[in-house]
């Protein structure tokens, strides 16, 4: 914790004065009490919790004065809010390796039971697209609050052949921002162009574009997922770079053989290998995190926790009003006691 105005504390310093007085008031009222015949008779008729009670508004008081103080230098603190997010797009991998067996049932179908769990977890107000992605990457449902249309687009994966992780984090961003005039076709061919092509094919204008910093833009995020290397489609680092200039984060979640190992199906054999580094590199570039899951349950809670994370969100937060309701709690209550107790405030 922070104080924007520090030099408010300084008057702090007069809580121990406050302390002393009182103390010397009440040793005052103690030598008047000397003036009846038997002082004994004066602490029987008070009795031992009459004494504790005596003490305890006026401790709520200086609490509460002490809290006052506090709101007055304007605390700053690190606190938990709702998260301001408004739209994710899920980018799953649909490569021909996700029929493999070693997550249960198999990839695909432990990678689309999880999307759904995630889904359901999620604010009704959240957003979701949804891209799949293979050799290269479709929208497969644009940002909606429909769950529904989210379930059934999740439904219809194809499997296909090859995996292109760069392209995935690109239409993302086309989706995410239709008017930037991102151009997939220029970033594959490496030519830069004045004019781009949106995902649904329309012409865009190019607009002049200021880079911001990592991780900044807080109204959307990406999760991809993947099982695979990317061996076709733009370089996954260089869309990651895209993100981070953009302020989008890009959540990576792994899934499969690390190791690398040979998937056969179907009369065809493959080898496969989970890029680890990778992932990790554009989970890094974009102010982001890498997730591992090695089975079914794994990758469910893997969403479990990127749901809790992108709902809510810690910042730091001026923390004024709270401490000056929990001064006026302090002195109404010591107020209270003192009208009970005594008939009289403090």
């Amino acid at each position: 914790m922070h104080f924007l105005w520090p030099e408010f504390l300084w008057l702090m310093a007069a809580l121990p004065l406050l302390v002393l007085l009182y103390v010397w008031l009440m040793r005052r009222k103690k030598k008047m009490a000397l003036r009846y015949a038997s002082l004994s008779i004066v602490k029987e008729a008070m009795g031992a919790g009459q004494t504790i009670r005596r003490h305890i508004p006026p401790f709520l008081f200086l609490l509460a004065l002490a809290a006052m103080l506090l709101a007055a230098a304007r605390p700053v603190a690190v606190v938990t809010l709702p998260s301001n997010q408004q739209t994710i797009i899920l980018a799953m991998d649909v490569s021909g390796s996700m029929r493999a067996t070693d997550v249960q049932p198999n990839r695909l179908v432990a990678a689309q039971n999880a999307a759904k769990s995630f889904l359901a977890e999620l604010p009704r107000h959240v957003k979701v697209g949804i891209v799949a992605f293979a050799g290269s990457a479709q929208v497969a449902q644009l940002p909606t609050v429909n769950r529904e249309d989210l379930v059934t687009a999740i439904d219809r994966f194809q499997l296909q052949r090859a995996t292109a992780t760069g392209n995935a984090i690109v239409i993302s961003l086309a989706t995410l921002f239709p008017d930037a005039g991102i151009d997939l076709q220029s970033l594959q061919s490496g030519r830069e162009r004045q004019r781009g092509f949106s995902i649904d094919g329309e012409k865009k204008e190019k607009k002049d574009f200021t880079p911001v910093a990592p991780g900044s833009y807080a109204s959307a995020a990406i999760i991809m997922l993947t099982d695979g290397q990317r061996t076709t489609g733009v370089d996954p680092l260089e869309a990651a770079k895209m993100a981070a200039d953009r302020g989008v984060r890009v959540y990576t979640v792994g899934i499969g053989t690390v190791d690398g190992e040979t998937i056969g199906f179907e009369g065809w054999s493959m080898r496969v290998r989970l890029d680890e580094e990778t992932l990790k590199a554009i989970a890094n570039k974009t102010s982001a995190e890498y997730y591992y899951a090695g089975t079914a349950a794994d990758l469910k809670k893997v969403y479990e926790t990127l749901s809790s994370r992108l709902t809510v969100e810690k910042k730091e937060t001026e923390v004024s009003a709270l401490m000056a309701l929990a001064a006026a709690a302090l002195a109404l209550l010591s107020a209270g006691l003192s009208l009970l107790w005594f008939n009289r405030i403090l």
